[in-house]
């Protein structure tokens, strides 16, 4: 099988940390180019996970002239949507991080460059590729959960502020928790649901604990001078069918209820929550019953049937795509609305009103 040629743009965190380790251990593509406005950190990045011969630019726009098939976007937000357009219509395919853009504006930008230039383009979701992610997905579309018409999208953290990069920069990321890690909780909400239509948000937006010199925080403390994001927020949005969904976001909040990237489903046969280990509720035979799946795969004293990590997958499924030997999972026009959602939930926090869709 010939190796796939790849491109990375932005060789901080989430390239060293998600995408070039799991494109190595995936082993059928080969990067051969590395870009960022930082040159070491490109030099480095190439000399751990490129070809030997693998070019470096701090200009991503030299990188895309390249012979290349496919591109990665692993910027600071506020740049996704201009590089992931560019690349496009350089004729790449491309893998561009989370979340898809800071406003829905600049999200459909992309979506319509894809369609203009045939290539694909998907957004890096990769928790939709976990066990409990995948094997509720498929009760969803079985039926199992009937009409689902109330969600929860947990991404809470007790103290947990990313203190690297620019994590804290308004600026350049577009918000703080919400946009970071609510975004992979309310995809895989809207996913099970398989729900794209929006009809209105209401949201709130905290800046609570910012200016807190000693938080106990997991990566150390932060400087509220440079805090500059909410450190929570939440919303209440209501779909077009009547459906329901409540979203949680926060690095830092004085609760125990803690709970990353994961989603509660109410439905009309059965429910579903995945916050201690997958859960499936429900009533049969006129008693309450609860289902835990077990999802690992072993059986045996040496071997636990342990599967690819779901970052390894989302790249597999990348390449898949491009070779034309399957679909990709994470759509342009879901991940669009993801952005839609998160955008006016600003929005109506910022103008104190309910925002219609």
């Amino acid at each position: 099988m010939k190796l796939l040629k790849l491109g990375i743009i932005g060789c901080g965190g989430i390239a060293n940390g998600k995408h070039l380790p799991a494109i190595k251990e995936e082993g059928s593509a080969q990067i051969v180019a590395f870009c960022d406005v930082i040159k070491e950190r490109a030099i480095e990045a190439a000399k751990k996970y490129g070809t030997e011969d693998a070019k470096v630019f701090t200009n991503y726009q030299d990188l895309i002239k390249l012979d290349l098939d496919a591109v990665y976007v692993c910027t600071p937000n506020r740049s996704h949507c201009q590089i992931t357009v560019d690349a496009l219509r350089a004729d790449k395919h491309v893998m561009c991080e989370k979340p898809m853009a800071i406003n829905y504006t600049q999200a459909m930008e992309m979506v319509e460059a894809a369609k203009e230039t045939k290539k694909l383009l998907t957004i890096g979701y990769q928790n939709r590729y976990r066990a409990d992610s995948t094997y509720l997905k498929q009760e969803c579309e079985d039926g199992e959960l009937g009409d689902i018409y109330y969600a929860k999208a947990k991404a809470i953290r007790r103290r947990a502020v990313p203190t690297w990069g620019v994590f804290l920069n308004e600026e350049e990321q577009g918000g703080g928790p919400l946009i970071d890690i609510g975004t992979h909780a309310l995809d895989l909400t809207l996913w099970m649901m398989n729900n794209y239509k929006p009809k209105s948000v209401v949201g709130s937006v905290y800046h609570k604990l910012n200016n807190e010199t000693l938080p106990a925080n997991a990566w150390g403390p932060w400087n509220p001078e440079e805090f500059t994001v909410e450190d929570s927020a939440f919303g209440f949005i209501i779909m077009e069918d009547g459906a329901t969904i409540t979203l949680e976001a926060s690095w830092a909040l004085n609760t125990l209820d803690v709970h990353e990237a994961k989603t509660v489903l109410c439905g009309t046969k059965a429910g579903a929550d995945m916050l201690n280990g997958l859960t499936i509720n429900g009533s049969k035979h006129d008693r309450l019953y609860e289902l835990k799946p077990h999802l690992e795969a072993g059986g045996v004293d040496f071997y636990d049937g342990a599967t690819k990590s779901p970052e390894v997958i989302e790249q597999q499924t990348f390449f898949d795509a491009i070779r034309g030997k399957g679909k990709l999972v994470v759509l342009p026009e879901q991940a669009a609305v993801v952005t839609q959602i998160l955008d006016a939930i600003y929005q109506s926090a910022k103008e104190g009103r309910q925002i219609t869709l």
